[in-house]
Protein backbone atom coordinates (compact mmCIF):
# COMPACT_ATOMS: atom_id res chain seq x y z
CA UNK A 1 0.00 0.00 0.00
CA UNK A 2 1.25 3.44 -0.78
CA UNK A 3 1.11 6.21 1.29
CA UNK A 4 0.04 8.86 -0.29
CA UNK A 5 -0.54 12.61 1.39
CA UNK A 6 -4.58 11.77 1.59
CA UNK A 7 -4.14 8.92 3.36
CA UNK A 8 -0.67 10.36 5.30
CA UNK A 9 -3.02 13.50 6.39
CA UNK A 10 -5.80 11.36 7.56
CA UNK A 11 -3.30 9.25 9.59
CA UNK A 12 -2.02 12.73 11.38
CA UNK A 13 -5.96 13.22 12.32
CA UNK A 14 -6.16 9.48 13.82
CA UNK A 15 -3.23 10.49 15.75
CA UNK A 16 -4.39 13.37 17.15
CA UNK A 17 -7.65 11.76 17.86
CA UNK A 18 -6.29 9.35 19.45
CA UNK A 19 -3.63 10.86 21.57
CA UNK A 20 -6.06 13.62 23.20
CA UNK A 21 -8.66 10.37 23.90
CA UNK A 22 -7.00 9.55 27.56
CA UNK A 23 -7.19 13.45 28.42
CA UNK A 24 -10.98 13.91 27.44
CA UNK A 25 -11.52 10.65 29.50
CA UNK A 26 -10.20 12.31 32.60
CA UNK A 27 -13.36 14.53 33.69
CA UNK A 28 -15.47 10.90 33.05
CA UNK A 29 -12.70 9.19 34.99
CA UNK A 30 -12.98 11.34 38.05
CA UNK A 31 -16.93 11.68 38.00
CA UNK A 32 -17.12 7.99 37.67
CA UNK A 33 -14.92 6.66 40.91
CA UNK A 34 -12.23 5.50 38.78
CA UNK A 35 -9.78 7.90 40.91
CA UNK A 36 -9.64 7.39 45.24
CA UNK A 37 -10.11 10.56 47.16
CA UNK A 38 -6.29 11.11 47.28
CA UNK A 39 -6.51 11.37 43.55
CA UNK A 40 -2.92 13.38 42.74
CA UNK A 41 -0.61 10.64 43.02
CA UNK A 42 -3.13 8.05 40.89
CA UNK A 43 -3.35 11.47 38.01
CA UNK A 44 0.83 12.07 38.45
CA UNK A 45 0.86 8.65 37.30
CA UNK A 46 -1.58 8.46 34.58
CA UNK A 47 -0.28 11.44 33.05
CA UNK A 48 3.21 9.90 33.37
CA UNK A 49 2.27 6.40 31.74
CA UNK A 50 0.47 8.08 28.97
CA UNK A 51 3.91 10.09 28.52
CA UNK A 52 5.66 7.12 28.61
CA UNK A 53 3.55 4.98 25.86
CA UNK A 54 3.77 7.98 23.16
CA UNK A 55 7.31 8.12 24.01
CA UNK A 56 7.79 4.85 22.96
CA UNK A 57 5.76 4.94 20.27
CA UNK A 58 7.73 7.50 18.48
CA UNK A 59 10.34 4.82 18.43
CA UNK A 60 7.94 2.05 17.15
CA UNK A 61 7.74 4.66 13.49
CA UNK A 62 10.80 4.21 12.20
CA UNK A 63 10.78 0.13 12.26
CA UNK A 64 7.50 0.17 11.28
CA UNK A 65 8.25 2.25 8.10
CA UNK A 66 11.48 0.18 7.39
CA UNK A 67 9.43 -2.93 7.95
CA UNK A 68 6.40 -1.61 5.77
CA UNK A 69 8.45 0.08 3.43
CA UNK A 70 6.30 3.50 4.22
CA UNK A 71 8.77 5.91 4.58
CA UNK A 72 6.40 8.60 4.75
CA UNK A 73 5.13 6.89 7.76
CA UNK A 74 8.25 9.05 9.60
CA UNK A 75 6.44 12.19 9.12
CA UNK A 76 3.75 11.41 12.12
CA UNK A 77 6.64 10.91 14.25
CA UNK A 78 6.75 14.88 15.16
CA UNK A 79 3.34 14.49 16.32
CA UNK A 80 3.64 11.89 18.48
CA UNK A 81 6.90 12.79 19.98
CA UNK A 82 4.87 16.76 20.61
CA UNK A 83 1.82 14.44 22.12
CA UNK A 84 4.62 12.66 24.35
CA UNK A 85 6.20 15.92 25.29
CA UNK A 86 2.48 17.31 25.81
CA UNK A 87 1.46 14.44 28.46
CA UNK A 88 5.32 15.00 29.87
CA UNK A 89 4.15 18.74 30.92
CA UNK A 90 0.71 18.12 32.19
CA UNK A 91 2.38 15.36 34.58
CA UNK A 92 5.27 17.91 35.61
CA UNK A 93 2.85 20.67 36.08
CA UNK A 94 0.29 18.40 37.86
CA UNK A 95 3.38 17.67 40.54
CA UNK A 96 4.27 21.25 40.33
CA UNK A 97 1.03 22.63 41.13
CA UNK A 98 -1.50 19.61 42.66
CA UNK A 99 1.51 17.87 44.73
CA UNK A 100 3.57 20.76 45.82
CA UNK A 101 1.10 23.68 45.35
CA UNK A 102 3.83 26.22 43.46
CA UNK A 103 6.21 25.99 46.54
CA UNK A 104 8.97 27.07 44.93
CA UNK A 105 11.24 26.23 47.21
CA UNK A 106 9.90 23.30 47.79
CA UNK A 107 10.01 22.10 43.96
CA UNK A 108 13.94 23.13 43.41
CA UNK A 109 14.41 21.42 47.12
CA UNK A 110 12.69 17.92 45.50
CA UNK A 111 14.21 18.36 42.53
CA UNK A 112 18.35 18.31 43.84
CA UNK A 113 17.57 15.60 46.77
CA UNK A 114 14.95 13.19 45.13
CA UNK A 115 16.93 11.25 42.04
CA UNK A 116 13.70 9.93 40.44
CA UNK A 117 12.52 13.64 40.42
CA UNK A 118 16.36 14.66 39.26
CA UNK A 119 16.00 12.10 36.41
CA UNK A 120 12.60 13.04 34.67
CA UNK A 121 13.25 16.86 35.08
CA UNK A 122 16.67 16.06 32.77
CA UNK A 123 14.30 13.98 30.66
CA UNK A 124 11.39 16.81 30.58
CA UNK A 125 14.28 19.24 29.49
CA UNK A 126 15.44 16.71 26.72
CA UNK A 127 12.16 16.14 25.16
CA UNK A 128 11.88 20.60 26.03
CA UNK A 129 14.42 21.07 23.62
CA UNK A 130 12.95 18.37 20.74
CA UNK A 131 9.56 19.91 21.09
CA UNK A 132 10.74 23.61 20.20
CA UNK A 133 13.08 22.31 17.54
CA UNK A 134 11.41 19.85 16.23
CA UNK A 135 10.02 22.37 12.93
CA UNK A 136 12.56 22.08 9.77
CA UNK A 137 12.80 26.12 10.50
CA UNK A 138 15.29 24.73 13.28
CA UNK A 139 16.54 21.83 11.28
CA UNK A 140 18.12 24.12 8.85
CA UNK A 141 19.23 26.64 11.58
CA UNK A 142 21.32 24.27 13.93
CA UNK A 143 22.11 21.94 10.58
CA UNK A 144 23.97 18.65 11.64
CA UNK A 145 23.71 19.69 15.48
CA UNK A 146 19.67 18.95 15.18
CA UNK A 147 20.51 15.74 14.56
CA UNK A 148 22.72 15.38 17.46
CA UNK A 149 20.06 17.24 19.71
CA UNK A 150 17.24 14.73 18.24
CA UNK A 151 19.23 11.56 19.27
CA UNK A 152 18.92 12.17 22.89
CA UNK A 153 15.65 10.66 22.86
CA UNK A 154 17.65 7.49 23.13
CA UNK A 155 18.97 7.82 26.34
CA UNK A 156 15.68 9.94 27.29
CA UNK A 157 14.06 6.72 26.89
CA UNK A 158 15.61 4.37 29.65
CA UNK A 159 15.80 7.63 31.72
CA UNK A 160 12.46 7.79 31.76
CA UNK A 161 12.25 4.16 31.73
CA UNK A 162 14.07 4.29 35.33
CA UNK A 163 12.53 7.42 36.51
CA UNK A 164 8.91 5.30 35.96
CA UNK A 165 10.81 2.79 38.09
CA UNK A 166 12.42 4.72 40.81
CA UNK A 167 9.31 6.58 41.43
CA UNK A 168 6.42 3.59 42.36
CA UNK A 169 6.56 2.71 45.83
CA UNK A 170 5.57 -1.08 45.54
CA UNK A 171 5.27 -3.66 42.47
CA UNK A 172 8.13 -3.75 39.84
CA UNK A 173 6.39 -5.36 36.99
CA UNK A 174 4.94 -2.66 35.01
CA UNK A 175 7.97 -0.44 35.17
CA UNK A 176 9.94 -3.57 34.19
CA UNK A 177 8.09 -4.40 31.54
CA UNK A 178 7.87 -0.10 30.23
CA UNK A 179 12.02 -0.59 30.31
CA UNK A 180 12.08 -4.02 28.70
CA UNK A 181 9.75 -2.62 25.37
CA UNK A 182 12.17 0.80 25.78
CA UNK A 183 15.49 -1.52 25.61
CA UNK A 184 14.10 -3.33 23.03
CA UNK A 185 13.23 -0.76 20.30
CA UNK A 186 16.65 0.54 21.65
CA UNK A 187 18.29 -2.85 20.59
CA UNK A 188 16.54 -2.05 16.82
CA UNK A 189 18.59 0.89 16.35
CA UNK A 190 22.20 -0.96 17.85
CA UNK A 191 24.08 -0.28 14.72
CA UNK A 192 23.26 3.26 15.49
CA UNK A 193 23.56 3.46 18.85
CA UNK A 194 26.95 2.01 18.22
CA UNK A 195 28.23 5.30 15.72
CA UNK A 196 26.16 7.74 17.84
CA UNK A 197 27.79 6.88 21.43
CA UNK A 198 31.56 5.33 20.61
Amino acid sequence: MRLDATRLRWLRVLVHGLAVLPLLWLPWGFSAGYFSADPVPELLHYLGIWALRLLLLTLCIAPLARRFRLGALVRLRRAVGLWAFAYASLHLLAWMLLDLQLAWGLIGEEIIKRGFITLGMAAWLVLLLQAITSTQGWQRRLGKRWQILHNWIYPAVIVVCIHFWWSVKSGWIEPFIYLLVGLLLLSLRRERLTRLFR
